[in-house]
């Protein structure tokens, strides 16, 4: 485990509805942020006082859905997105929202203790998408060390 860097990961997505009528989302979500709040190599997640983000408005935009957050190495990230009953949600994706019509998902290496803020984010997707993978904002398939 990597002691001087975390790793931040950032993913949006375009709700297909109402967030009022994306019952399958919206009902699970409580589960879902508090497993992972459990999960090893949890650090943190954005929340604002609602207790989750569904009210942050990502890049301006009231339609889109955003999750921040940091854990302690790309391991532990990956073993809760597609280890753990998060990777049903992503399997049901389609039923809520749109196809993304670029990367819904950014990662980037931060120091340990660091919080980075949603600017950070949305600066770190606005990177991947103009340049592609690169050491300051890539994905699960092109990830880059922390040094």
């Amino acid at each position: 485990m990597n002691t001087t860097h975390h790793i931040a990961q950032a993913n949006w997505a375009r709700r297909n509805a109402p967030l009022d009528d994306l019952k399958g989302f919206v009902d699970r979500l409580d589960e879902i942020n508090a497993l992972a709040d459990g999960s090893p190599g949890f650090v943190w997640r954005f929340q604002t006082e609602s207790g989750n983000a569904t009210d942050f408005a990502a890049f301006g935009d009231d339609e889109v859905v955003f999750n921040f957050t940091v854990w302690e190495s790309l391991e532990t990230l990956k073993s809760f997105t597609y280890e753990t009953d998060h990777a049903q949600l992503l399997r049901d994706r389609g039923k809520w929202f749109d196809t993304p019509d670029r990367a819904p998902m950014v990662l980037w290496w931060i120091p340990a203790g660091h919080i980075p803020r949603t600017e950070d984010a949305e600066a770190r997707f606005r990177h991947l998408w103009e340049h592609g993978s690169t050491k300051e904002a890539f994905t699960f398939r092109d990830t880059f060390a922390p040094d």
